[in-house]
């Protein structure tokens, strides 16, 4: 009975993240780095850890209000954490309440790339590495600052580099 209440609640949470109407049109287009990084799976599951390769590699999804960087508010870069590319920058971080850590734009430069997900019955942005290809969570249309955007991304997609 609990863990119907844990899938029906993590499930709610996700279709209320995912539910916006996004006008953002993926892009597909990736960082202008010419180093991109190309790993075999067996390479990517000796490098990070359980947790790490079901959502970066296989595009999972961490549950909802549990991850390390939620709540997190120290100065500093936000790396994807199986490359280490720069991604996000603590002044582009803002609590949206959705569980997940959320950003209103990327580092200037392409970082991310974008591709439509209509995965669970919601028609969404996914958001991946524009460097290693990495599932970083999805982009929606509904944040509340100028840029508009909102970065919800899996805490395990990332590290920090402490300012």
């Amino acid at each position: 009975m609990r863990l119907a209440i844990i899938l029906t609640f993590t499930f709610i949470q996700l279709a209320a993240c995912g539910q916006s109407k996004s006008k953002h049109k993926p892009s597909n287009m990736s960082n202008d780095d010419s180093t991109k990084i190309v790993k075999t799976d067996a390479e990517w599951k000796s490098q990070l850890s359980a947790e790490q390769y079901r959502v970066l590699r296989e595009k999972g999804t961490e549950r909802p209000f549990t991850g390390q960087f939620y709540l997190h508010k120290e100065r500093g870069v936000y790396v994807c954490a199986a490359c280490g590319n720069e991604l996000f920058t603590s002044d582009m971080k803002f609590d949206s309440h959705c569980g997940w850590p959320s950003f209103d734009k990327e580092i200037a430069g392409g970082k991310i790339k974008t591709e439509l997900d209509t995965t669970h019955g919601m028609i969404r942005t996914e958001i991946m590495c524009g460097k290693c290809g990495s599932h970083l969570g999805h982009l929606f249309d509904d944040g509340p600052t100028e840029t508009g955007m909102r970065y919800c991304v899996n805490s395990v997609s990332l590290d920090f580099k402490k300012q």
